[in-house]
Order: C-alpha cells, then structure tokens, then sequence
C-alpha cells in the first residue's frame, strides 16, 4: 500500500506543529508550501517542500506555489483505472490529505489604513484552488480548512488506520466549500464597495451599479449598511436624496403591493407605508366631492388624475399612520400626485417612472434631501429570497402567490352575490395583507384600505384593531366632522391630529386641552353616542380579508359592526363552521381562499 501523502500550506498555524506531528508518526509524508514547511521543519518534523515534487521553484514573491499538475493531478485524481494510469505516465502520486486555510482578507481590509493595494495582495489564490479541488475531490481526499478539526480528524485517522470514513470526509468538504464562499462573499463585497456602487463618481465605475451605501441600518448606531446585488445592476436608483435601511424596505415592499394591485385590477395604485406595513393601500377610483373633503385635497386647483386619487385614498386611510410615509405608485408619477405628495409628511417615493414637472416638484421637498427612487418597472425579483437572523441564515421560496378574482371563488356562506365593487375591495385587502406583518387583518371600501391591523400577537385583536380604524376613517366623513371650524392657517398635521381626537372622544385636560381648542374659532361640542351610532349604521358594504383562518367567530361579529359585508379568510380552522354560521346570522358573504399570507 503506498504511503498517505498530506499537503499542508496554510496562514492560521494555529495547532500546526501538533497536528503535523501526529501526522508524521502515523506514517503519513508530508508536503508543505513556503512558511508552513519552514515551520515544520523547524520543530523538526520530516517534510518536504511542494518545489520537490513540481520541479519549479516558487515564484512572483510567493504568489505562485502550488499551482501545478504535479499537486492538483495528485488532488484531483480519482480511483478509477484511467485517473491511476494518468497519473502513473505523469509520475504524480496521488495526495490524500489536502491542509490549507486562507489569507486574512477580511481583517486586512477592517484595518483603517487599509489600502486598495494591501487588499489586492491578500487574495489568495492557491489556497482557495487547494480547498476546491481537495473538496470536489471528497470522495477519496480529506480537506482540512479549520485547525479546530484537526484533533478529530487524527483520532478518526487512528481508530481507522488511515480511512477516516466517508462521512468525515463529507463534513469537511462542506466546510471547506462554505469557507471559499465566504471569501469570496468577502472579496466580491470589497471590490463592489470599491468599483459598482451608486456613490461613487461616474467616471470612477467599472461596471454596473450593484451596490448602494445607505445613509444607516435600522438605526443611527447600526453602521455601515449597504444595498447591493451579486449580478447584474440595482433595479432601483436615486433620483434625489437618499434611502436609509427601513426607507428601502417600505420602498421595495410598498412598490411590490402596488405593482400586484396595478396587474390584478388593471388600476392605477398607490401605497403608503410605515415600518414595513401600509398605513393605506388603493387604487385609482375617482373621489366625489365629500371625499375629496375627508381627503384634504378639496383645495387643489387641478384635476385628480387616477393616481392621484389613488394615493389621496392611501394616504388618507389612516392619516396618523400615515405621517412620515414612504411612497409607492404604480405608474409615473404625475404632477398632480406630486402636489398632494409635496404637502404632507413624507420620507420619500418609489415610482417607476416621474414626469418632469412632478419631479421638480418633488425634489424641492425637504430642501432638496427627499428621497426620490426610480425603479425598473421590468426588473422581477429571484425565485428565492435569504434573509439573516441573530447570525443565523434563512431561506424560502419568494411569495409568488397570485391574488385575483379566482381566490374568493369559494363562498361558503349561505348568501353568495359579491359585487364588481366588493370583488375589488376583497383584492384590494388581500393583496395588502400579502405585504402586512403578520397576524393582519385588512378591511376596504371604494378600492381603498381603510383600516389595518398588523403584527398582532391574536388574530381577534388585529380584526378590533383594523375595525377600529375603519370606524375613525368612516366618522372623519360625518356632517360635523367635515364643518370643523379651524383657524386659518393651521397646518394639516394639526388638522389631523385634532379630527381622531375629536372622533375618538379622547378626554383632554389642561394643557393638552387649551392646545386642542387653540386650532378653532369656536370649541366643537363632542360627538353624542347617538350620532355616532347613527352615522356608522349608514356604512355598508365593506370588504374584510385575514392573512390567516379565523379562529373564533368574535372575529366575525367585530367586522360586521364596521359596516362589513364580504368576508375572505382561510379555511382551516376547527370553528370554521360557527364562523361561517355567525357570518350567515348577520347575512355576510363568506369566502374561504385556502391561501394563508404570513408575512415577516
């Protein structure tokens, strides 16, 4: 039987000297590149160098080592008779053991003096081809990336007399391909920060833009963060201003939702969004004139295109959640969208495209910092998406699910009309559910959200919680509500703040109350139970949609004091049947999907 040959050239030497040892005196011979031989040989330990066996010296300062037929010939050989019979014409004996560990990169380009240059020179070359080979050759080879194996591997070696297993050899090989894909994760994200990367001159790139610093991750302290893609070009750029870490993903989940809304409904859409939940989804339904009022967008002096209706119904779903939203519109965004847009708190927009005018409009606000992104209406995301979590990585099937008419084909209720209007509302709520942190649920009316409940632990008190938004939403449209004396001047921040404490009954004292009153020419009297109770009777024909099954009927009772008519969920739950008994007893259309739509 021929003598096990190991190659050993490695940077970390941590256990080196041990390990090589243990080797030896098994009988193994070893080889050893440049310092890791040197090393070796020094404790006085046999070795010899890889020079020995390719006849050709190192060479470029170290950069060429083990790049040969003599050292790969004898990795790669398989123990097949043609693979032996090459390498017996060639004279190479084949290795068993390949010992290799790579090139600090990553602590090379964290020193604060770190160069371009000091990076180039740290990618290493041999070592990663050393590791790849031994590892596509696991069935025959063993491949040692990581010092913390080397005892294992020696006690594996002597209870087998030289065989470690299959098994071993697997387990290190996988380690071995997930060390050089770390590396080079860690190169390419170098050299993209240094020659791809949207803040960078124009004349300083090299390529397509795929990288994109932001300004910080999901907080000031959380530095740097980055948004890039490993091919191609971001299928986004900034037309002004700049997005943070949570700007980008209310701007990639809102323009999704809007995109689905626009290819289900055929309709302009509009989202605003909020920690990665819409406040309001809608698309483009024309506004009556009582509409208009509630959506503070009576005032403006041009016609409300479809997507400025729209986004004037997204907007104004939840106006308190809505402060300080980031933006998504289906089409190109056109002056008169860009209007309302330039009055309200906002982060920022994502479009597809702006037209000249709306984008001199909206890179004035803010002083010119609003963040204004442009996004490649063609651009379709990959088929799976990884995301990472306290270390750990995670993958899953992208959620191509496609929502339209066909999802509520079901109905499981006694009474079965669903109306054109009732169908759009039902997508409407479904397809915002689809972009909801979970538990949600979402409730519509005229092509608009008009209230939500997200990221609840119980499904009941998402179903309260979007109720009680639709109430508020649907009280803002109330005679009285509507003929608020306000002051001259007052800001529509203020406006609204003061018209959900009005409709909420909110007890103010003091201070709080002398500001309320403050905003009028004469102090309202509060809305009585009564007309409360009348006006909301007067809401009828709401949609109702669940990312999940209802668990209990309390769910259905609550939305149908909010005016609902037309339930979706999922079937699947043991109360299905009082559910869809108690959806019969208040005379609702229940559909059942069968598409549950968590997401986080």
């Amino acid at each position: 039987m021929a003598t096990p040959i190991a190659l050993l050239s490695v940077y970390d030497k941590t256990g080196l000297i041990e390990f090589a040892k243990e080797l030896s005196s098994s009988g193994v011979r070893l080889l050893g590149s440049g310092g890791t031989a040197k090393k070796i040989r020094e404790a006085g330990i046999p070795i010899e160098d890889v020079s020995d066996i390719t006849k050709a010296p190192e060479m470029l300062g170290g950069r060429v080592k083990t790049l040969h037929p003599a050292v790969h010939g004898g990795i790669l050989a398989r123990s097949i008779p043609s693979d032996e019979q090459d390498l017996k014409a060639q004279s190479i004996s084949p290795i068993s053991i390949v010992v290799c560990n790579l090139y600090p990169f990553t602590e090379t380009i964290s020193k604060p003096n770190a160069t371009l240059a000091d990076a180039v020179e740290e990618v290493d070359i041999g070592g990663v081809t050393l590791l790849r080979a031994a590892a596509k050759n696991h069935e025959r080879v063993s491949v040692l990336s990581d010092p913390s194996d080397y005892p294992s591997f020696i006690q594996a070696w002597k209870s087998g007399n030289g065989d470690v297993g299959q098994n071993l050899r697997n387990t290190l090989a996988l380690k071995a391909f997930e060390m050089t894909a770390k590396y080079d994760e860690a190169i390419s994200g170098y050299f993209r920060e240094q020659y791809a990367s949207a803040d960078l001159p124009k004349e300083n790139l090299a390529g397509p833009v795929q990288r994109m610093a932001l300004r910080y991750g999901a907080n000031p302290h959380q530095k740097p963060a980055q948004a890039f893609v490993t091919e191609g070009e971001l299928p986004f750029k900034a037309l002004s201003g700049s997005p943070g870490y949570i700007n980008l993903l209310d701007a990639l989940n809102s323009y999704a939702l809007v995109k689905e809304l626009h290819a289900a409904l055929g309709l302009p859409a509009a989202a605003s969004f909020k920690h990665v939940s819409p406040a309001g989804a809608a698309v483009g339904v024309p506004l009556d004139e009582v509409e208009k009022k509630v959506y503070g967008v009576d005032d403006l002096k041009e016609e409300l295109t479809p997507l400025a209706c729209a986004y004037a119904r997204a907007r104004g779903a939840d106006r308190m959640s809505s402060f300080g939203d980031f933006i998504a519109v289906s089409a190109p965004c056109d002056l008169a969208t860009a209007r309302i847009i330039s009055r309200e708190v906002s982060d920022g927009i994502i479009a597809p495209g702006y037209t000249p005018e709306a984008l001199d409009v909206l890179k004035k606000k803010k002083g010119g910092k609003y963040c204004v992104l442009q996004i490649d209406p063609s651009y379709v995301p990959g088929e799976v998406e990884t995301r990472q979590v306290y270390g750990i990585s995670m993958q899953q099937r992208r959620n191509d699910a496609v929502i339209d008419a066909n999802l509520f084909g079901n109905i499981v209720s006694t009474k079965k009309d669903v109306t054109k209007e009732a169908l759009t509302d039902l997508i409407v709520a479904t397809l915002a559910l689809k972009y909801t942190q979970s538990n949600s649920v979402a409730y519509a009316y005229k092509g608009a959200l008009i209230g939500i409940g997200a990221g609840q632990q119980s499904r009941i008190h998402c179903t309260r919680l979007a109720g009680g938004k639709a109430d508020n939403w649907w009280l803002r449209h109330h005679p009285r509500v509507l003929a608020l004396p306000f002051k001259k001047g007052v800001k529509r921040a203020d406006k609204a703040n003061a018209i959900d404490l009005f409709v909420t009954s909110e007890v103010l004292e003091g201070r709080e109350k002398e500001q309320w009153e403050s905003l009028f020419e004469a102090v309202p009297s509060p809305l009585t139970e009564e007309e409360k109770k009348t006006h909301a009777s007067q809401l009828e024909g709401v949609a109702c949609s669940s990312d999940a099954f209802f668990p209990f009927p309390d769910n259905v009772h609550r939305a149908r004091k909010s005016g609902v008519t037309f339930l979706a969920a999922p079937s699947g739950s043991v109360m299905d049947a009082e559910c869809i008994k108690a959806a019969d007893e208040h005379g609702m259309v229940f559909a059942h999907t069968s598409l549950r739509l968590f997401h986080h």
